[in-house]
């Protein structure tokens, strides 16, 4: 059985295809920019923003065996990602999803995730096998989980006894795939990691403030839910009380995996033994410096 330290990361990895501007944008705009390509995806983004940070993340997801997902193999086993349990289809392509980012911010996106939706749960079978867990003995360490399973998939998840043990830190993709963590809010070792937005599709209703949504899903079962609000006020509320602080001021030069620094960065601080109050505050700094673009992505 793998070490009960290291960190798995369950989800999405592929390819980041990112068009960005420095131009206000709307539908219809066609403006000069930069168009990159780089390796991305929820669980992928996770895993980098704890190797900075010193840990050891384990990616279990689905990569082609193409072209395109040997060279996403090859980055990631360069930056020192654990790719040992990745599931390599032989006739699933690898997935890519695709953004436009402009002065204004994230101006469209679509993620192809269609591959790692139809590998289903034989990427978790290290889980199963005795690699990392079975369901005598299941996984105790921490599992950072994305939203870009399956809705069918994260429900087998919430109630199987193979994520009994595990601390449990939950995303969703983007606000339109929220409602798939639904079965995910009684887990009771889950913690959720949203925005306003994703929080109100969750809730069923809007919020004015991130304090007000994180205290909701609480209220709708979840053991934990941390809630960003871009600029404003970001909050952490369990049970037991509710933390607010506000990110630092900063020039905002890109949003696509933001989100996902900070759930990252958020997981280091507390596996580093650090409080609420202080994990918090060095989360929404991480996410402040990638956001200005002072990390390299």
């Amino acid at each position: 059985m793998a070490d009960s330290q290291q960190i798995l990361c369950i989800g999405s990895v592929l390819w980041d295809v990112i068009g960005r501007s420095a131009a206000t944008m709307r539908a219809g705009s066609d403006v000069p920019g930069r168009i990159t390509r780089v390796p991305g995806g929820v669980a992928l983004n996770i895993a980098m923003t704890l190797r900075r940070f010193g840990l050891a993340p384990a990616l279990l997801t689905t990569i082609g065996r193409d072209e395109e997902g040997d060279e996403l193999i090859t980055r990631c086993n360069q930056m020192s990602l654990l790719t040992d349990f990745v599931y390599r289809s032989e006739d699933l392509p690898t997935d890519i999803y695709m953004a436009i980012e402009g002065g204004n911010g994230l101006i469209a996106a679509i993620a192809d995730a269609h591959s790692l939706e139809a590998a289903g749960d034989k990427i978790l079978r290290p889980l199963a096998d005795g690699t990392l867990g079975s369901a005598d003995a299941p996984y105790p360490g921490v599992i950072a989980l994305d939203g870009n399973l399956t809705e069918a998939l994260l429900s087998e998840i919430a109630q199987s006894p193979l994520f009994v043990a595990a601390d449990l830190r939950v995303a969703p993709a983007s606000p339109g795939k929220a409602e798939r963590l639904l079965p995910l809010l009684g887990h009771p070792r889950a913690t959720l990691y949203v925005n306003k937005e994703e929080a109100g599709y969750l809730c069923q209703r809007g919020f004015e403030t991130a304090p007000e949504a994180a205290q909701a899903l609480v209220e709708r079962g979840a053991p934990r839910a941390l809630v960003t609000d871009g600029g404003a006020e970001t909050a952490d509320a369990t049970g037991g009380g509710l933390i607010v602080a506000t990110p630092p001021e900063v020039m905002v030069t890109r949003v696509t995996g933001a989100g996902d620094t900070f759930m990252a960065a958020h997981i280091a601080a507390e596996t580093r033994g650090q409080d609420r109050a202080t994990a918090l505050n060095a989360a929404l700094s991480a996410a402040a410096s990638y956001v200005s673009g002072d990390v390299p992505q």
